[in-house]
């Protein structure tokens, strides 16, 4: 088992009159080399928990642990050595201000000592156009240009090869086709299956879409109010379709008064 949670309890704006109470007792694990694809509406605690793992976020209650060792009280920071995190947003990942060769030369100094060296390492160039030839993008004929400049699409390809360039343990994609048009999405879901593959990096991914959550990874997980309400293995994975999901989501939200 590489990551758990156990009895984990979030509560936003406690002690005011719009205390809400996400988490209660909150339990989830995973094992290494799991690629999970989490659902849920919006509010069931999706990007909450993934904010718990990396630790731009403190519960209340609960311990966090991360192959054995706890890291409940291990900041963002230091928790960014041996977690990689794509965001929706392809502004976030990568800074639009310098170039595609700029913004992997930063990536690939991370974790290490500072000191006073050149930025960029020329002897690694070669290395980076071959990471991003993976993506099939073009990328590697504009690593002189301004990250500002890149389609949406490239972006994003740009951010996750980033997260993968140091030798991080977990892969987290929080949402992060969900800004792109559908061949970019799709194009974008290409490129993390094979290298997720390729590096048998242990992945989580939230995503809205159900036909990637059933199409890629080996587990399903869906959220409800703070809850684990699905979590499909392996075979019963594979036998799950988009309308087994989609019934449960009605379901659900008549039980919540929600109506559909």
């Amino acid at each position: 088992m590489i990551l758990e949670l156990n009895n984990v309890i979030k509560i936003f704006n406690e002690g005011t009159i719009d205390e809400t109470v996400l988490f209660r007792n909150f339990n989830f694990s995973v094992n290494q080399g799991e690629f999970v694809s989490i659902i849920g509406s919006n509010g069931s605690g999706k990007t909450t928990m993934l904010n718990l793992i990396c630790g731009s976020e403190r519960a209340q209650e609960g311990r966090i642990f991360f192959e054995g060792k706890e890291i409940t009280a291990l900041s963002e920071y230091r928790r960014a050595a041996f977690i990689g995190r794509v965001f929706q947003d392809p502004k976030i990942g990568t800074c639009a201000g310098m170039t595609v060769l700029e913004n992997m030369a930063l990536a690939d100094n991370k974790g290490q000592p500072f000191g006073l060296k050149f930025a960029i390492n020329r002897k690694r160039i070669d290395y980076y156009r071959s990471l991003l030839e993976q993506c099939e993008m073009g990328l590697e004929n504009r690593m002189h240009l301004k990250v500002g400049s890149l389609s949406g699409g490239q972006r994003q390809a740009l951010a996750l090869v980033i997260a993968n360039m140091t030798k991080i343990k977990l892969l987290i994609l929080d949402e992060h086709t969900a800004a792109l048009d559908p061949k970019s999405s799709q194009t974008m879901m290409y490129l993390t299956d094979k290298l997720i593959q390729k590096h048998g990096i242990t992945t989580l991914m939230v995503t809205h879409n159900l036909r990637y959550a059933v199409e890629y990874g080996n587990r399903l997980v869906m959220m409800h109010e703070g809850n684990i309400i699905k979590n499909l293995h392996e075979q019963e994975k594979k036998k799950t379709k988009v309308q087994d999901l989609l019934d449960t989501f009605n379901a659900i939200s008549i039980e919540s008064g929600n109506g559909v």
